[in-house]
């Protein structure tokens, strides 16, 4: 998919998406969705990508959803799109192989942190500001926040921070482990690609079954299962028992299976 609202670029092993939607604070509305779901397809096919960098341009990472895009759809159509399809979208970018690092270059509102909480790492600008606003319009968190924010922050920081809708100062958010560093801001670009480089330095098989078992022993994921059964059958696959599987198949006879 094309938009100059969403832009993917390649930099060598690391890829990276920015939000280019300045001057509505990079808000998202539907067509920043698709673009984000299609792009999310992409990079998961893509096996040269080693790490993805997930940023915004002018003051803002992302603001949130676009209430304009929202507002006015009713209860039921709200869930079955509007809400749905941000949670899929977002999972998809926690679920991708590779790492991904949103690097958080200014306000950092409502499902915009949403966005940055479904990536593996959190670099913020020093004065970047957090906060989950949806309280303060009678709404509640919609994409994942109330889910993956206490995984990071604790429960009682999440309620603090969602009950109140106040901002959270990047310092602080370091603090709490929301974010993993506070750079400066004209430093912030470097270090997130000195970061990446450093992570697709590695060895890439081994970072993104790292990720994947880090990922499911967390309480939240629900996909434990799903990450095991990756694991075990990629494994599986490769021993000489499946060799002589595949094998005894197609030459119509039984298995001599040796338990190697």
């Amino acid at each position: 998919m094309t938009t100059e609202l969403v832009k993917l670029t390649y930099k060598g092993p690391v890829a990276t998406i920015v939000l280019n939607r300045a001057d509505k604070l990079n808000a998202l509305n539907a067509e920043m969705l698709a673009a984000l779901e299609s792009y999310a397809d992409e990079l998961d096919r893509n096996h040269d990508v080693r790490v993805v960098l997930l940023t915004g341009t002018g003051r803002a990472f992302c603001v949130g959803a676009d209430i304009y895009e929202w507002s006015d759809l009713p209860p039921l159509e709200m869930g079955r799109r509007w809400i749905r399809d941000g949670h899929r979208i977002f999972a998809r970018y926690a679920r991708l192989p590779q790492p991904v690092i949103a690097v958080l270059n200014g306000y950092t509102f409502g499902g915009g942190l949403e966005l940055a909480l479904a990536a593996d790492l959190r670099l913020a600008a020093e004065e970047v500001q957090l906060s989950f606003p949806e309280l303060k319009l009678g709404i509640i968190p919609g994409w994942g926040g109330t889910q993956r924010l206490p995984q990071l922050v604790g429960p009682s920081r999440a309620k603090q921070m969602i009950f109140s809708g106040d901002r959270v100062l990047a310092e602080q958010a370091e603090q709490w482990g929301l974010v993993n560093e506070v750079v400066p801001a004209d430093q912030l670009a470097e270090r997130a690609l000195e970061l990446a480089d450093s992570i697709a330095a590695n060895g890439p098989v081994a970072v993104q079954m790292t990720k994947q078992l880090i990922d499911a022993a967390s309480p939240a994921s629900g996909d434990n299962g799903v990450v095991l059964e990756t694991l075990a059958g990629s494994l599986a696959s490769y021993t000489a028992d499946a060799q002589e599987g595949v094998s005894a198949f197609r030459q119509r006879r039984q298995p001599q299976f040796s338990g190697r």
